[in-house]
């Protein structure tokens, strides 16, 4: 770590001038906000580097984003777009930003649908079908029809945060499309904005009536027309051309828009794939299926992946609903990740025998002696293989019936993505051709070559995907900052394409084409390319609909975006590469937009789940860092580590000053974050803005003023230490009315909690139990210190909840231990949270000296909570040269150690009511076991404890007292804790301090307590 006195350079508009919004751009905003657009316009620099990436290696600056609320408000963009002065304005249509090819990228204005369009409108369950808004998430759409036993079948891994508009635009798919499909073949009507404003609908029709409209003169009737020229009169060219694959050629869907059969005409099937380069669609009518009500996968384990790529067409002859494959590269990977301890146990290893390859093999019906036919055929015939010809590879399997743990092992499989990119090194697995699809009876010497292309320029990669279907996700790691590999991703690129077409396939096989479209021409063929050309004319003449994706307009000039476009690695490498090691969390971030998952009992990520504003997350916030430190490396300017002195708070700048720096765009980012670490675990590359923010905000403040809050909380453990000397005092001084009032307006402080009467040092001695510091326990004997249990203090136990610490030492000295309270040096966690980084380096060699000496000493040391715990485990590691020699457990895990020879010490009494527990979101994503081990200790006396699933409660410590903060802090808490916190007949158990205060003042009727705080009132 670096450390620096310079000070930060301020980045305004002027510093950006390549970045600035063109003039016809800025003027045509301006028109549309006087106009009264129905929706939010954001222009700022900010909100267009969010646009500028999706989940593929490219970024391309927009003018700007539009987000709007309603259907008239799309017309309205387009209609203004119409006039001679902004003809040359450029649109494109945006999703949930989780495509992998650039798909929705471009340089006009991005129309995002995900932030207001996001309503189910209507559900016919007699009729199997449901309408929405397209900016709805795919998951989120299942929920909604969930309880009338139907769902969306079109499955793909992004499935929680990937909207339905996507999904249409890419024409999506994925596990399970040999039974359920892709998204277009569940479209049964789409509303759609044309470029000149005009909003058509669009569904089967006959031909003769198709016939009809096409004889007027409206856009939609130019529609018809070229639809039935194209579709209908060039038949015969279209059948000759398309593979015959379930993944069929997406993107202009020329074979099924007409349908000879039955003689009908459907627009939508040119709409779906269309990858938003003919029309805006913002409403879908689509069909759901019957939730299968018995559901069987079997793991079938490989001694290497080449043997599970030879045996899936065995697999898919079994009638398998889906046959799903891994190698073990992703393997490896996953059981490195927070994932592996929910699957571990339905993917045991052979005694022996090595798993490098698996393939998953679903089987779902509506009648369970169906689904017991098929799985025993399988699992008989398996055996007989195992046994009789061990040369195919084939090790064992694994037959799954628990709904839950099929439902975490896929959790698993849609993981990949993210997990590969969690791969060490520089290079990072890269998505550019990695959803080929070929006959599925060609896929292993497909693959063969492919893996022979990959080997021969020494490229580590990870393989996974629908192996029933013939696609196959292969992600080479490249390394994008460097010009040789960007060299090598073209040259690879163009022989995957080659290979692909040399094996009857596709190099689109469920991603869409984006960037990629240059290779258009080649596969559709001359002939019905230009067919393709002409579809698109007569939507978007002008070529002003995401311009060079799919093709270009009939008689245009136009160019196709290329794989050589400017990809994210261009600007990551102007950053020094020391600078880039120093901010690795930010910069690890590929795009794949986990942090985006909608549900609200999910960990991640708070802030995005309270304002939908895609700054708010991790994938964000490391955009903007990542920006943030390129333009530092403009200005010659090294951010790495943290300033080691700074000037004087009267000498730097006021924020507002400089109104326009990009500094304070980066900080509004920062300060919504909640600091609560659910990225640093659940994020599949480990994106832990906690880490960067607080390198950025050090930073930040160095050139300007803070806020006096922040010294408050800088110095709240040592005002606390003071304090909690004469708690009925203090109490009395700091929570009068006068005081409160001073606090809100002063500070900008709320509902600050109080001291506890009696203090933890009184509790303490009323029991007998010691206070010692490190010294004093050194001089203990051995005996002594043999039955001792350390509890190492945290500020918000010590001084808020007193009796917290005084349960533990009840319940400890019943087991026969003697509680010992170690002198509080401090924690620091609220300085690293604000960015005191100079005086959080220094509270970190003051308590790693501390609890080095008491390790030594082999005394256990407890902490009681988690958030200050984990601090001491993973924030410390960056800010000392010190060895971290000790280990402090939480409470649980020294009870799980202790319980087995005295529990018996302990009598409960039975609970008059249930019990249920609440994690702490930090502890539930850095100890998933966490809230396991509670249920475990409850068992000890058989109290049963029921675990719910929740996000953040909103307060995330200093964060929910915040007076800018209250809003999404009890959105929040709305979200996910109300309505479990507030049953009837339940008593809550949370394991956060946090947590807890946030029940005291959001459910004033309600109290929630530390399990410890339970079993201690309960103990006979």
């Amino acid at each position: 770590m670096s450390n620096s006195d310079h000070v930060l350079p301020v980045f305004t508009a002027f510093e950006r001038r390549e970045t600035r919004v063109e003039t016809i751009y800025q003027n045509y905003l301006l028109a549309l906000e006087r106009a009264g657009f129905d929706g939010d316009i954001d222009g700022s620099y900010s909100g267009r580097l969010i646009a500028a990436t999706d989940n593929s290696v490219y970024q391309q600056l927009p003018q700007a984003v539009l987000y709007p609320r309603t259907t008239e408000a799309v017309q309205q963009a387009f209609s203004l777009a119409q006039q001679d002065t902004f003809r040359s304005i450029q649109f494109s249509p945006r999703g949930g930003g989780t495509g992998t090819n650039g798909q929705s990228l471009t340089a006009g204005i991005v129309i995002d649908l995900s932030r207001y369009f996001n309503q189910v409108l209507e559900i016919d369950a007699e009729a199997s079908w449901v309408r929405c808004q397209t900016g709805v998430v795919k998951d989120a759409l299942n929920d909604a029809v969930r309880s009338y036993d139907l769902f969306f079948s079109p499955d793909l891994s992004t499935s929680n945060r990937a909207t339905i508009g996507g999904m249409i635009n890419t024409d999506a798919s994925g596990q399970g499309s040999l039974v359920y499909g892709k998204t277009s073949d569940h479209i049964l009507e789409l509303k759609a904005v044309l470029l000149n404003g005009e909003c058509i609908t669009t569904a089967p029709k006959p031909l003769a009536e198709a016939e009809q409209i096409a004889a007027g003169d409206s856009l939609e009737a130019a529609i018809y027309r070229q639809a039935i020229a194209t579709c209908v009169g060039q038949r015969a060219a279209i059948d000759e051309k398309f593979p015959p694959l379930n993944r069929f050629l997406t993107g202009y869907d020329l074979k099924h828009c007409y349908d000879p059969a039955r003689e009908q005409i459907d627009i939508s099937r040119l709409l779906a794939g269309s990858e938003g380069t003919l029309a805006c669609i913002v409403e879908a009518r689509l069909n759901l299926t019957a939730i299968p009500r018995h559901k069987v996968l079997v793991n079938v384990k490989y001694s290497d992946f080449h043997a599970a790529l030879r045996n899936a067409p065995f697999l898919v002859k079994a009638r398998a609903t889906s046959v799903e494959t891994i190698d073990s590269n992703v393997l490896d990977l996953a059981r490195n990740d927070i994932i592996w301890h929910q699957v571990a146990e339905q993917l045991q290893d052979v005694p022996d025998k090595p798993m490098r390859g698996i393939n998953m093999v679903e089987f779902t019906a509506v009648d369970d002696a169906e689904i017991n036919d098929k799985v025993n055929w399988l699992t008989k015939t398996l055996d007989e293989l195992i046994q009789g010809e061990p040369e195919l590879g084939l090790i064992g399997y694994q037959i799954c019936r628990d709904a839950r743990s099929i439902q975490t092992i896929y959790a698993m499989r849609k993981k990949a993505v993210g997990l590969l990119g969690a791969t060490k090194g520089r290079r990072k697995p890269v998505a550019f051709a990695e959803d080929t699809a070929v006959p599925p009876e060609q896929l292993a010497d497909f693959i063969a070559e492919f893996r022979t292309l990959l080997d021969e320029h020494q490229l580590h990669y990870g393989m996974f995907g629908h192996v029933d279907a013939g696609v196959l996700h292969v992600r080479p790691a490249l390394d994008m900052t460097d010009p040789a590999d960007e060299v090598l991703l073209r040259k690879i690129s163009d022989r995957v394409a080659a290979l692909t077409a040399k094996y009857g396939g596709l190099m689109w096989g469920e991603h869409g084409k984006g960037y990629r479209s240059e290779y258009a021409p080649s596969f559709f063929g001359e002939a019905l390319y230009q067919e393709i050309q002409k579809i698109k004319a007569v939507f978007d003449p002008d070529n002003r609909l995401n311009p060079g994706k799919i093709c270009t307009p009939w008689g245009s000039d136009a160019q196709l975006v290329s794989v050589d476009a400017t990809k994210r690695g261009y600007f990551d490498r102007q950053i020094p590469i020391h600078v880039r090691d120093d901010y690795q969390a930010a910069m690890n971030c590929n795009g794949n937009g986990l942090c985006f998952n909608y549900a609200a009992d999910s960990a991640m990520c708070p802030s995005f789940k309270a304002t939908g504003d895609r700054r708010n997350s991790p994938k964000g916030r490391a955009t903007l860092i990542r920006e943030w430190l390129r333009l530092n490396a403009v200005q010659h300017f090294d951010p790495s580590g943290f300033p080691l002195k700074t000037r004087t708070e009267f000498l730097k700048q006021v924020p507002s000053s400089e109104q326009f720096d990009f500094n304070h765009e980066v900080k509004a980012a920062m300060d919504s974050c909640l600091a609560c670490k659910a990225c640093a675990s659940q994020c599949p590359v480990k994106v832990d803005v906690p880490s960067f923010r607080a390198k950025f905000l050090a930073w930040y403040y160095g050139l300007y003023r803070r806020p006096s809050k922040d010294y408050l909380v800088k110095n709240v453990e040592s005002l606390g230490r003071v304090m909690a000397k004469w708690p009925r005092m203090s109490n009395l001084i700091s929570h009068n009315p006068l005081s409160a009032w001073l606090t809100r307006q002063w500070f900008g402080y709320v509902d600050a909690p109080k001291l506890s009467v009696p203090s933890a040092t009184m509790r303490w001695k009323a029991h007998q139990w010691p206070q010692l510091d490190e010294s004093q326990l050194a001089q203990l004997s051995a005996d002594e210190r043999q039955k001792c249990v350390v509890v190492v203090q945290d500020p918000f136990t010590s001084f808020y909840e007193a009796d917290l610490l005084e349960a533990f030492g009840k319940i400890a000295a019943q087991l026969g231990y003697k509680p010992v309270l170690l002198a509080f040096k401090g924690n620091g966690k609220a300085q690293h949270v604000k960015g005191f980084l100079t005086e959080f380096s220094r509270t970190v060699d003051t308590v790693v000296n501390q609890l080095n000496q008491v390790a030594a000493l082999t005394i256990p040391m407890v902490g009681l909570d988690a958030s200050t715990v984990l601090c001491l485990h993973d924030e410390y590691r960056d800010y000392t040269k010190q060895p971290l020699n000790y280990r402090v457990q939480l409470v649980q895990q020294w009870l799980l150690d202790v319980l087995p020879e005295h529990a018996s010490a302990l009598a409960m009494r039975s609970p008059q009511h249930s019990l249920q527990l609440l994690s702490h979101c930090t502890e539930q994503t850095a100890m998933p076991k966490a809230a396991k081990e509670w249920q475990q200790i409850f068992n000890f006396w058989q109290i049963p404890l029921q675990l719910e699933a929740t996000g953040c409660c909103g307060m995330a410590g200093t964060f929910g007292h915040e007076i800018e903060n209250q809003q999404v802090s009890r959105t929040l808490y709305d979200m996910s804790w109300r309505t479990k916190v507030e049953k009837s007949e339940v008593i809550t158990l949370a394991t956060g301090f946090s947590c807890r205060s946030q029940v005291k003042r959001m459910s004033t009727k309600k109290r929630a307590l530390h399990p410890l705080q339970w079993l201690a009132e309960n103990c006979a």
